[in-house]
């Protein structure tokens, strides 16, 4: 059901479980100066949240969230997710700290929001990807992610974005 395989530059489960090497904790209000920080120099283009809205994505009963962190503690990377009204899972916002992209850290991340959803009783999640970013599409088609429909204008540059689904389970 769960990817069982890593990529050559992850860490391997073993380490991961030891503690050494950036590992996956679940996150909450408690970070959300820090998640916010991170998201300024993710999405640096003007598609970056404000402060409160991460303070209501973390603070709120639906969210499933995790982030990445180093043996010192600093974050390096982060996903945020909904579950929304009609049960599905909506994946709000996944960013890795620019020199520490292309580690693993975005596909170990949606594993575990998948996974999160997954035992809360979502079957379905979706997120939305710009129709430029050819590097996150790549990620989300080889987790089994599926293009349903191209959104004019979508993001607030102007810029297309794609809706895109995977069924969880």
């Amino acid at each position: 059901m769960w990817p069982k395989r890593r990529k050559e530059n992850s860490p391997s489960p073993a380490v991961m479980a030891a503690g050494v090497g950036p590992i996956i904790r679940a996150m909450g209000y408690s970070d959300i100066n820090e998640c916010w920080r991170l998201d300024q120099r993710c999405f640096s283009d003007g598609e970056a949240y404000d402060k409160e809205t991460f303070r209501y994505l973390l603070s709120h009963g639906n969210s499933v969230c995790y982030k990445v962190v180093t043996e010192a503690g600093e974050m390096v990377a982060f996903v945020v997710g909904m579950i929304e009204g009609d049960g599905n899972g909506h994946v709000v916002a996944l960013g890795v700290r620019p020199e520490d992209r292309r580690r693993g850290h975005g596909r170990r991340l949606m594993w575990s929001i998948e996974r999160g959803f997954y035992e809360r009783g979502v079957r379905t999640v979706r997120l939305e990807v710009r129709t430029s970013n050819d590097t996150a599409q790549k990620l989300y088609f080889d987790l089994g992610y599926k293009i349903i429909r191209r959104m004019q204008r979508y993001y607030t540059s102007g810029d297309d974005g794609y809706l895109m689904i995977k069924t969880v389970g």
